[in-house]
């Protein structure tokens, strides 16, 4: 039986990732329009496919970013009616501020879709993503910035092994106000890597 490569960067047992194209733009901007009540007020995926082309350029061209897709494998359990398949968008994880040199450090930021909201589908790319980063991109950091009341990003952060940094006041601007932001992050050493 012939050995056929696979289409992922990285896998584990129930999703894979892999790096964004334009040809996702119909999939992921209905998922970002279906998932509008669990993404606000902390998020804004783009929704249109104008908005998409714009986005999944920067991702795709922009040396200084990074986008995954966390796509879903054909066993991972789905509920009858999520209208999954194989290889569906089950969210995304960016790695935005890319910076080389003495840093080597990456800002993450990530959304799961509604229907893969709590099914640990997230946990599993997030840390697929972080070897990633961590293997052939060569990073030696990862931030991640969360509104200290979004308790679902905490907790996905905590639970792949970053910790708690500090408090930034009125760090980004989204949904009309500056928002504060605890910030988050791992380094390889903290993962057992030199």
């Amino acid at each position: 039986m012939p050995h056929h490569a696979s289409r992922y960067l990285a896998e584990g047992p129930r999703v894979g990732i892999r790096h964004f194209t334009h040809a996702d733009s119909a999939e992921f901007t209905a998922r970002a329009r279906q998932s509008k009540d669990l993404h606000h007020p902390w998020l804004f995926p783009p929704d249109s496919a104008s908005a998409y082309s714009a986005y999944a350029q920067r991702l795709i061209e922009d040396p200084t970013r990074a986008g995954f897709l966390v796509c879903e494998k054909a066993d991972a359990e789905a509920g009858p009616d999520d209208g999954v398949r194989d290889g569906s968008i089950a969210g995304f994880i960016n790695i935005n501020n890319i910076v080389h040199g003495a840093f080597q450090c990456g800002v993450l930021g990530y959304g799961a879709f509604a229907h893969a909201a709590g099914r640990g589908l997230m946990r599993e790319g997030l840390d697929l993503v972080v070897r990633h980063a961590f293997g052939p991109m060569r990073l030696h950091r990862l931030e991640i910035n969360v509104q200290p009341a979004n308790a679902a990003s905490i907790a996905l952060a905590r639970g792949c092994g970053f910790r708690l940094e500090g408090f930034s006041p009125d760090m980004l601007f989204i949904d009309g106000a500056w928002r504060d932001h605890e910030r988050w992050a791992l380094t390889r050493e903290m993962r057992g890597l030199r």
